[in-house]
């Protein structure tokens, strides 16, 4: 399974469900007309509350990410993966830019934040270059 839930993050954990629904279709890892597992499945594995899955599947359904197949479960809509990149990517540059914000807040220049962002790309490439 492709959740990972963290507690003490700050995001409500129905919320963090949504999220990783979402990247985890934008990524590929869940493709367009495939089954996700079920509320009972997931709450089970995670040790949550059924209510709190079934509260981030309707979300989920709202937002057009995923969709009812009669009888069966739900599945990822068909046009849902170009919608889960493009949220991924908004968020992740509206993450970006509170980080930039604070940045210059404390002042630091132009140069100094390319620096770190260069060290932290490198380091991550180290991450997961290794085996």
């Amino acid at each position: 399974m492709f959740f990972h839930i963290d507690s003490s993050n700050g995001l409500p954990i129905y919320e963090q469900v949504v999220r990783q629904v979402k990247f985890a279709v934008a990524a590929g890892v869940l493709k367009p007309a495939e089954m996700v597992p079920s509320v009972r499945e997931v709450a089970r594995e995670l040790a949550l509350n059924p209510n709190t899955v079934a509260r981030a599947y309707r979300e989920l359904q709202a937002e057009g990410v995923l969709q009812p197949v009669r009888g069966t479960g739900l599945q990822v809509a068909a046009d849902a993966a170009q919608r889960c990149r493009r949220q991924r990517r908004d968020l992740i540059q509206q993450r970006l830019g509170q980080v930039l914000r604070e940045a210059r807040q404390s002042r630091l220049d132009g140069d100094e934040l390319r620096q770190l962002v260069e060290a932290e790309l490198k380091s991550l490439e180290r991450e997961e270059a290794k085996p």
